[in-house]
């Protein structure tokens, strides 16, 4: 077994799948962002709010790399949405040892999963619900390159998390 990583788009259903797919499988699940969150003793959004983006980045650049090279334990990673789309990330989920998989959502179900949490989300909290596709089009747009570097790409439209969970488990196999 490899390290096998998710990603996708903020509400695409990483960490939900992720969970899931470790608890079948066996393996240790480890979400990113709350891997950084106890490593600096802060939340992500407070992160954003007192250093910044960049900042955070960073942080998440290190913290990636830190898990991918950790050889005692096989584990499955719930992403950040924007993690492979900095600092190079995206040719991680190429390398050695690295399974990766990307949960392709269309904008009609991001927009649905997250304009019910938009407050939670740091770069969504100030767009306005009539402007929410659009800024999910244009940030899919823009990201989509960096998450087809996956190994994998697996539609999560119109699926229950069994059916997503299994089809990526007979991936992996």
């Amino acid at each position: 077994m490899k390290k096998v990583v998710l990603v996708g788009y903020m509400g695409s259903g990483k960490s939900v799948i992720a969970s899931q797919l470790a608890d079948k499988m066996g393996l240790t699940f480890v979400e990113l962002d709350t891997y950084i969150e106890k490593k600096c003793n802060l939340s992500v959004a407070a992160i954003f709010e007192k250093q910044g983006e960049l900042y955070f980045r960073k942080l998440e650049r290190a913290f990636f790399l830190e898990l991918l090279h950790e050889t005692s334990n096989n584990f499955i990673i719930s992403t950040g949405g924007g993690t492979p789309c900095y600092y190079n990330n995206h040719e991680l989920l190429q390398g050695e040892g690295v399974v990766s998989i990307y949960l392709k959502a269309s904008i009609a179900t991001l927009t649905n999963r997250l304009e019910k949490n938009q407050e939670k989300r740091p770069l969504l909290a100030n767009i306005s619900s009539n402007d929410l596709s659009e800024f999910i089009a244009k940030h899919l747009f823009d990201r989509n390159y960096y998450y087809n570097q996956a190994t994998y790409t697996v539609c999560v439209d119109h699926k229950s998390v069994e059916e997503i969970t299994n089809e990526i488990a007979d991936l992996l196999v």
